[in-house]
């Protein structure tokens, strides 16, 4: 019986790419059904190899058992083979990987990794544990299917870095900005030298403490989930970026209340004025603006540099990959030529079938073993060379650290002004981001370096596998052949020629093979570039729209406080922008954060596609003429694919959306933190403007000039019962007239106001139906307006109208409050004379010569002003609105009456007429 070796090689490779599409189908769909094949593949290689033991034969072709006629036998039978690494395992002992085992029985063994599983199998992929890697070279050196996961921890690695050392050189500023007004206040003789030196002593021993808490909290997150300091789990990392970014958060909140103590501790303990602290808060909050400015700038920046390293990194690896996957791939079809011509030496009965597969058995035994030894060869030396590289990575870094420290140094060490502290800031920023810039060139250099060494390291192993193939190849035509046929040296070198020829045409379509990869690889960077682009695009958005709703807040709260000054009011608006700025920062290294997240949840089945698309691609791209069954196949073959494709972009919105919410979620967390944290500081800007209207008025009461008039009253002799009963009666009765037409304008402003506003309502809703019956016309004629666009248009005039109609509120509201205040200071003002007309009566009857600074009527215009030039809107609870009328009223009377009873108490000895003066006066002041 005669056997075609070639036919036979084209079944099984039929076989194979059948087995893979049907088992690539198959496995998507349920778990129970990729157990079924699983068990039926391997009970039949199970079947297939037993019966090959029995019979003591091989076929060696790809090292596949199948029984011959002729019984031929082989002791490699009885040896254990090694299993090939799966490329989705991670590799713990010999990273020899496919280089190691490279048969093709093997690479079909595997073939079902580079489909797409199901997705029962997502926890589990969460759950498996990849390698852990400190540094991009020694991905290089790891030959998993998780080299994606491996990237994209790398990418996590050095967000976080950069937020450590932003964070770090926002505390050095704040210290130095601090240290510079201290300074300035110490030589102007404000603070003593021991205050100074211990104001600083206790900022620093708190920040350092800070520090070592934020240290400790995120020690601990590391080592709560390292069940193995080697590998780590996309479970155990999700965790893990979550709890230090609580973490951050947390350290952040304690760091501004940190600082506000300080500031607060500074400006009790130096004893300036109110105007003057506030003065320095603002100067203090507006450096730290520039601040944040230049870390979320250089932030930005670097964060872009941080994500075009991934795509530089993916570009390495790939070629690593590639000089990888051709030297097997290459062989074997360098194998298959030598086959070939065998194969027409056996037709033509110059070689037995049985003389065929000894020879292609011993060629494929040797020559595999050849390149396992030097695939092991070339992977040690691949991690020898790796790690002299990291170890002298390590000591360039170090000398850099020693370097920038000594600068760093120098700079703080040097004095400067409060006028220099933007160039001081700037300064520190540019020095920074020089060392930044340094150590990232250092560790560019040498990630390419190591990619270039790696790479001529597996060319050399390519250049020996071809060598050693060559040898081999030659001492079968030249030596083994004319020893076991009857062909001469001569036709035995003209076969090895014939190799040669034969072999130009398969390294051209291996190299269009390779070019049609590298092709397809390039245009998957490209849209991943595209989506990070637009990614980064809806995170500034995103940014930009809770920027303006927390300004357009926190403006809204200022407006209704109304008592405030200015500078108080810009020191609020610019505490409110230091503490967004601060958060907003953050939220965006975690969005970069979680984007890589999901892309690592995602890696595996991209990967798996992309694989699923090039192997298509190749296919339709070699065989031109195709019969049904192959245009049947290649059809079912891209509509797996699309289906692929939509399960993808499906699971890719569900994983973005899940953390899309995360995200919201952990925003207003920290947004609650930002309203707390605003509501003590407006709460003390409020008590802070109450003691300075308690000391403005306490001044200006002349409480003094009473006091001493009251005692002179009560002295005096001249003093009637009668007199001072009609100067009572006439000041009560004056008081009267004073709250009956008080009373009256208030009646008279509420009522125009409340026309007024009814009709504004009027007219605002006559135009929201107008507006309302337009929009409805232009909505039936544009029927082509999908449900959801229809939906948010109803949504947006919901919300337009529910704002129009608070605003007119908002309007009335301060309109109201602006004419009560307008009245209550006139009340005040009428009041405040009509009790120093009475004072200064009160003086001429009793004649004590003493007189009163009697203020003029006019001064009621510059109160007035006054308290406009301060805010123009005024606003006080509802229930208190009836109330200040009467509190107006009886400050003067209060006042009034301690007068008449102080008199009353001074004169129990004396004259019966002061008596009598002193008994109506506290009748008069009871009443």
């Amino acid at each position: 019986q005669k056997d075609d070796s070639q036919r036979l090689l084209e079944s099984f490779s039929a076989d194979e790419k059948e087995h893979t599409l049907m088992k690539s189908k198959a496995e998507p769909y349920t778990s129970k059904e990729e157990i079924v094949l699983e068990e039926n593949e391997s009970s039949l290689n199970s079947n297939i190899a037993e019966f090959a033991l029995k019979a003591k034969v091989i076929y060696p072709i790809n090292q596949k058992f199948r029984p011959l006629a002729d019984g031929s036998s082989n002791p490699s039978l009885h040896e254990n083979p090694k299993q090939a690494v799966l490329p989705n395992q991670v590799v713990e002992t010999s990273m020899s990987g496919s280089l190691g085992s490279l048969s093709q029985g093997d690479k079909e063994d595997c073939s079902s990794s580079t489909t797409i599983h199901s997705t029962t199998s997502d926890d589990r992929f969460q759950a498996r544990a990849f390698l852990k890697v400190a540094s991009f070279p020694e991905v290089l050196t790891c030959e998993s299917f998780d080299v994606k996961l491996c990237l994209c921890s790398l990418t996590l690695q050095d967000l976080m870095l950069l937020d450590t050392e932003l964070r770090k050189e926002k505390h050095v500023l704040f210290i130095q900005v601090f240290k510079i007004y201290l300074t300035d206040f110490h030589h102007k003789k404000k603070i003593s030298d021991g205050l100074l030196k211990k104001i600083l002593l206790n900022q620093k021993n708190d920040f350092e403490e800070l520090q070592k808490q934020l240290d400790s909290r995120l020690q601990n997150t590391e080592m709560s989930g390292a069940r193995n300091s080697e590998f780590q789990t996309l479970e155990d990392l999700e965790r893990r970026e979550r709890e230090y970014s609580e973490h951050v958060i947390d350290n952040m909140e304690a760091f501004w209340k940190q600082t506000d103590k300080a500031q607060q501790d500074f400006l009790d303990q130096s004893k300036c004025s109110s105007a003057k602290a506030t003065k320095i808060m603002m100067d203090l909050t507006e450096k730290m603006i520039a601040v944040e400015s230049l870390l979320s700038e250089s932030q930005d920046l670097q964060a872009m540099d941080i994500q075009e390293r991934l795509f530089t990194w993916e570009l390495m690896v790939k070629m690593i990959d590639s000089l990888k996957s051709s030297i097997p791939e290459e062989c074997k079809g360098r194998l298959n030529t030598v086959s070939n011509i065998l194969d027409h030496l056996t037709v033509k009965n110059n070689l037995s079938v049985r003389q065929k597969e000894e020879l292609l058995t011993d060629l494929h035994k040797t020559f595999w073993e050849q390149l396992a030894h030097y695939s092991n060869e070339c992977m040690q030396q691949s991690k020898d060379l790796i790690s002299k590289r990291l170890e002298c990575r390590a000591k360039k870094k170090e000398e850099f650290k020693r370097r920038q420290e000594a600068e760093q140094e120098s700079l703080l060490s040097r004095t400067f002004l409060t006028e220099d502290v933007h160039n001081f800031l700037k300064a520190y920023h540019e020095l920074m981001e020089k060392h930044w810039q340094a150590q990232w060139d250092l560790e560019e250099e040498d990630d390419c370096e190591s990619t270039a060494a790696v790479a001529d390291l597996y060319k050399e192993l390519y250049s020996k596998a071809s060598h050693a193939l060559a040898e081999l190849v030659t001492e079968l035509f030249l030596q083994t052949l004319p020893m076991v046929t009857s062909l001469s040296v001569r036709e035995c070198e003209l076969l090895k020629e014939e190799w040669k020829e034969n072999l130009v045409p398969q390294l051209e379509k291996w190299e269009n093979h390779h070019q049609k990869r590298w092709k397809l690889f390039q245009e998957q960077l490209l849209q991943e570039k595209e989506l990070w682009i637009t990614e980064y695009a809806l995170s500034a958005v995103m940014q930009k729209h809770l920027s303006e709703k927390q300004e357009k807040i926190i403006q809204g709260v200022v407006s209704r406080l109304g008592c405030l000054s200015d500078e108080s009011v810009s020191y609020i608006l610019q505490k409110h922008r230091l503490l967004l700025c601060s958060v907003l920062r953050r939220f965006t290294f975690r969005r970069a954060g979680m984007a890589a997240l999901a892309r690592m949840r995602l890696s595996r089945k991209k990967s798996s596609l992309q694989e699923l698309r090039e192997q298509h691609t190749l296919q339709k791209g070699s065989s031109l003429c195709q019969d049904e069954d192959q245009w049947q196949l290649q059809k079912a073959v891209e509509s797996h694919i699309r289906e692929e494709e939509e399960k993808l972009e499906e699971e890719t919105q569900e994983t973005n959306l899940e953390f899309h919410q995360q995200l919201v979620t952990e925003i207003q967390e920290a947004l609650q933190f930002l309203q707390q944290h605003m509501e003590q500081v407006i709460g003390q800007t409020l008590l802070q403007y109450a003691r300075g209207e308690a000391e403005k008025k306490s001044s200006d009461d002349g409480q003094d000039f009473k006091e001493r008039l009251v005692e002179s009253a009560v002295e005096s002799v001249y003093g009637t019962s009668s007199n001072i009963n009609r100067l009572v009666q006439n000041y009560y009765q004056q008081l009267g007239k004073i709250t009956e037409g008080y009373e009256g304008k208030k009646l008279q402003h509420l009522k125009s106001l409340q026309a007024e506003g009814n009709e504004r309502i009027r007219l605002k809703n006559k135009e929201n139906e107008l507006a309302l019956k337009e929009k409805h016309t232009k909505g039936l004629l544009n029927v082509s307006s999908t449900v959801h666009q229809r939906i948010v248009l109803q949504q947006n005039k919901i919300l337009a109208q529910f704002e129009l109609r608070q605003q007119i509120r908002l309007e009335c509201l301060k309109q109201k409050l602006l004419g009560l205040h307008n009245l209550g200071t006139e009340l005040e003002n009428q009041l405040r004379e009509a009790e120093q007309d009475f004072v200064s009566e009160l003086a001429v009857l009793t004649r004590v010569p003493l007189t009163v600074k009697k203020k003029p009527s006019k001064r009621s215009k510059p109160a007035g002003e006054k308290a406009n030039s301060k805010r123009q809107t005024f606003q006080s609870p509802k229930p208190a609105e009836k109330d200040d009328s009467h509190e107006n009223i009886q400050e003067p009377h209060r006042i009034t009456s301690g007068l008449c009873r102080e008199m009353s108490q001074s004169s129990h000895e004396g004259e019966t007429e002061p008596r009598k003066n002193s008994k109506m006066l506290k009748k008069k002041g009871s009443r």
